[in-house]
């Protein structure tokens, strides 16, 4: 193996690893926000439950019938937790708008920083 397929190895590697993470953390803030909406955890326990968790779609709210018939919103995640998220409506609104306040509160950290010292032309130049 050249050095240059070596390098190109490594680097790629790396970052992957690095989309790894950055993916690994938003999928655990996003479990954050749904316990704080009111979403009810519930771990696979058995194979049974593992292997119905992995059917599911990942990572993504996704609206389904309850046993009731009103629309319960689910979110699983087979990888990390091996559990899914459940909720009602309500909570989903709740999850909507602590998605909302985060996107606010980085728009307001963002035009709050100085940029003034940086001059015209920004850090990047």
């Amino acid at each position: 193996m050249s050095k240059t397929a070596l390098v190109l190895a490594i680097v790629t590697l790396l970052a992957c690893a690095g989309c790894a993470s950055i993916q690994k953390s938003m999928t655990m803030d996003t479990e954050r926000k749904l316990a704080a909406a009111g979403f009810q955890l519930k771990f696979a326990t058995t194979e049974a439950q593992s292997a119905k968790v992995a059917t599911l779609p990942q990572h993504t709210l996704t609206p389904t019938p309850g046993p009731d018939g009103a629309t319960r919103f689910v979110w699983a995640d087979a990888t990390d937790c091996k559990c899914i998220y459940v909720g009602t409506a309500a909570a989903y609104d709740r999850y909507q708008k602590l998605e909302v306040e985060q996107r606010i509160a980085e728009n307001e950290e963002a035009a709050s920083m100085d940029w003034g010292r940086w001059g015209v032309w920004g850090p990047w130049y």
